[in-house]
């Protein structure tokens, strides 16, 4: 495997590198470590011999030492002889280093072949453009890191040729590639879309404007249907001054687009590039594009579109072997208590509590510790609290009375419709046992329904709290404000729509996430406003509680996903890398890991411990709006507005499946109790049900290893849909499955 970069290999780690043929020539066994700025030598040039590489070398070498010569010898002229010593040791020059004479006649940037004669402005000219050529590098390394300076990304585009040469330099290439076989054509035109957006912003940051137009007009049209808000986007840049303030063409530039090509179609374009003496577009390639080469049979048409249509190329495939503990943490071992009444009945039910982790292949949580999984200890977790413990023991009590889902054995589906909502119900979420359910509204507000026969009450207030008996056996009871009861409570304190509500697993709390930019934590006892998290400047899209408490991430318009703590004003982690906003976030089920969709149209996994990005999925065309993992933690769904459903396997960071059968946004995922099941919900009116089991277990684990990164997939959506049910008239906006697996849907009904 080798990883071009702008014409370099990347040697970070040698072992997979397979040296370049000698006669590649565009400096692909320079083994600096950075990104070299400045151009190599054109196509046309690159056919001379290995000895003009290594005269390259030395004379790029001997020109940093007389710079460096002449740093000290300015430093000597002013009498700063300590730091003279002190760099020159450093340097490991020799002491009669400074007595050296420039023999380059441009060296001194006056003709002048003695460096002692060199004047301060002329030096400090001279090491400010050394500097500048070192610090490029950097600028596209920081993107998603630090914003980077307007006037040094965008001054990339001041190299450009003859503009009126642009349609025929573009037009020559599409020809050759549309003449190359079948098999190596699907690759090639992945450059298409790239080159294109390039060339066109260097005529427009050039003030070729009308050049610029002609150039879109005429091959606009040829680029896949994917990027057609992209090409919106750009069609509005025609002046360098909309260049500046323009976010997305700043990440554009920024990150490099990346491209995976099989070695053959990467030495046909390469040729075909030399033998042209395309320079333009050959610098475009070593400049704007990461070309990640791999070994192998080029890949197909269908192969290509399944992993593209994000806003910077595929994910490199480095991006995906950090190894991931997607197993599920060992959990707590608690006994079950057995009432006097009924202690026969009881027993009857302990005998398949103790079996459940086998009854539950996909969906348990087994006693043994998973091989795949992180230590207990990895981070640290909130201990478990007498309700705790009692919550846990309802759960296992109603998983006895679950029932096993199959393709014979669909769940019923309760529908809780909004009415009078006006589309303004933006987010909804129900509790892990089924008993609240909760929806963030455009006014403001945070409405909170129950949906058993027991109604909603407050704690009563101190002064009464006072007067109870605090040893009695029902003082939970005796807390509770009768006066207050009520099947719904109505939160305010947001200041804009709140487009994200998620409660905590104890039921103790709820989190809303809003346009205003806060995060706020409600009681759920006394139906009031506990802490008010800010960190993001700009709308929150989603929110979520981790499976365990106390942790919650947020997401949003910054295109940062936070990590906070239930007892911490600042986020502990920021995880930063995607280009658009962030939409929708998810905890893993074992809580060490955050997934994140975003409108760059990725998918991201993080790691809670240190922060890294372990996992980049591409594959979907439109903003992602839906995540959800499988009961097992080994893979990951996700739904967005191209109406399709993608399934990953977390492992080995790879696209496993793809399910298509909805018309609109995917709004919402849901994986069954026992992950035998998945449900997905959309803004096409319809909850549809896929069998997650068969699309899993047909996987053929040897194509993992393939050497392209990903698997053939299969164009099965029909065998493993189960069932379609349409709404009246309901976008579906929440899915959730009950502890016995009966399926809830929720949303707002649009007349």
């Amino acid at each position: 495997m080798a990883a071009v970069q702008g014409g370099i290999v990347d040697t970070v780690d040698k072992k997979d590198i397979k040296a370049e043929p000698s006669e590649d020539g565009i400096g692909n066994n320079n083994n600096n470590g950075n990104d070299n700025r400045m151009l190599s030598p054109s196509p046309s040039s690159s056919s001379s011999s290995g000895n003009n590489n290594n005269n390259n070398t030395a004379a790029a070498a001997t020109v940093d030492q007389q710079t460096l010569v002449a740093v000290l010898q300015f430093l000597k002229k002013n009498k700063l002889n300590d730091s003279v010593e002190i760099l020159r040791r450093e340097a490991g020059l020799p002491e009669d280093s400074l007595d050296i004479k420039g023999s380059d006649p441009g060296a001194g940037g006056a003709g002048s072949a003695n460096l002692e004669a060199v004047d301060a402005a002329t030096l400090l000219n001279r090491v400010t453009v050394s500097a500048s050529a070192a610090a490029q590098p950097q600028v596209k390394d920081s993107a998603g890191e630090d914003q980077p300076d307007v006037n040094v990304v965008l001054s990339a585009y001041s190299q450009q040729g003859d503009p009126a040469l642009y349609q025929a330099y573009y037009s020559g290439l599409k020809r050759f590639i549309e003449s190359v076989l079948d098999c190596h054509r699907a690759e090639l035109s992945q450059v298409f879309y790239p080159l294109f957006v390039h060339m066109y912003l260097e005529l427009v940051y050039n003030n070729h404007e009308n050049e610029a137009k002609a150039f879109f007009q005429k091959f606009s049209g040829d680029q896949e249907c994917y990027y057609e808000d992209d090409l919106r986007v750009l069609s509005s840049l025609t002046k360098k001054e909309h260049m500046r303030g323009n976010e997305t063409l700043l990440d554009f530039r920024t990150s490099k687009f990346v491209l995976r090509i099989s070695r053959d179609s990467y030495q046909l374009l390469k040729r075909h590039l030399q033998e042209r003496q395309n320079n333009q577009i050959w610098n475009i390639i070593q400049e704007h594009l990461y070309i990640d080469i791999f070994d192998g049979m080029p890949r197909s048409k269908s192969q290509i579109d399944a992993m593209s249509g994000s806003l910077a190329g595929e994910a490199k495939r480095e991006a995906n072997k950090a190894k991931v503990y997607y197993g599920l943490l060992k959990e707590p071992e608690i006994e079950l208590p057995l009432d006097d009444e009924d202690e026969e009945a009881e027993n009857e039910e302990g005998k398949p509590k103790k079996k459940k982790p086998k009854k539950d292949s996909m969906g348990s949580k087994s006693k043994k510790q998973d091989p795949n999984a992180p230590i207990q200890t990895r981070i640290p977790l909130p201990e478990l609290k007498d309700s705790d413990k009692l919550d846990k023991i309802m759960y296992m009590k109603e998983a006895t009375k679950r029932i096993r889902l199959g393709p014979d054995a669909l769940p019923s589906i309760c529908f809780y419709s909004f009415l009078n909502a006006y589309q303004g119900l933006t987010g909804v979420d129900v509790t892990d046992d089924s008993s609240l359910i909760a929806g963030g509204f455009a006014d403001s507000t945070v409405r909170v329904w129950s949906v058993t026969p027991k109604k909603l009450r407050k704690v009563k207030s101190a002064a009464d709290l006072n007067l109870i008996d605090k040893e009695s056996d029902d003082v939970l009871e005796r807390i509770m404000d009768e006066k207050t009861s009520s099947e719904s409570k109505i939160l305010h304190g947001h200041s804009g729509p709140v487009y994200g509500v998620s409660f905590s697993p104890d039921r103790n709390y709820l989190l809303s996430s809003s346009e205003d930019g806060t995060v706020r934590l409600w009681s759920l006892q006394t139906f009031t406003c506990l802490v008010g998290y800010k960190g993001h400047n700009y709308p929150v899209w989603d929110v979520s509680f981790s499976p365990h408490g106390y942790y919650f991430v947020s997401g949003g318009h910054d295109r940062v996903a936070r990590l906070w703590a239930t007892d911490h004003y600042q986020p502990l982690r920021i995880f930063s890398g995607h280009l658009a906003d962030v939409t929708c976030t998810r905890f893993h089920p074992n809580s060490n890991y955050i997934a994140t969709g975003s409108s760059d149209r990725t998918i991201r996994m993080w790691d809670v411990l240190n922060g890294n990005c372990v996992r980049i999925f591409t594959g979907h065309k439109g903003p992602i709006h839906a995540l959800d993992f499988s009961p097992s933690g080994k893979f990951l769904a996700s739904g967005a507005t191209d109406s399709r459903v993608l399934l990953w396997d977390i492992g080995h960071g790879l696209m496993v499946g793809e399910l298509k059968g909805h018309t609109d946004t995917v709004y919402t995922l849901k994986f069954s109790r026992d992950g035998e099941i998945l449900a997905s919900g959309s803004m096409d009116n319809t909850v549809r049900l896929w069998d997650a089991t068969k699309a899993f277990d047909d996987l053929e684990t040897d194509d993992f290893t393939a050497a392209t990164g990903h698997i053939h997939l299969q164009d099965n959506s029909q065998e493993l849909i189960l069932g379609t049910y349409m709404s009246k008239s309901t976008p579906v906006v929440h899915l959730h499955f009950t502890r016995r697996n009966l399926l809830l849907a929720a949303g707002a009904y649009n007349p």
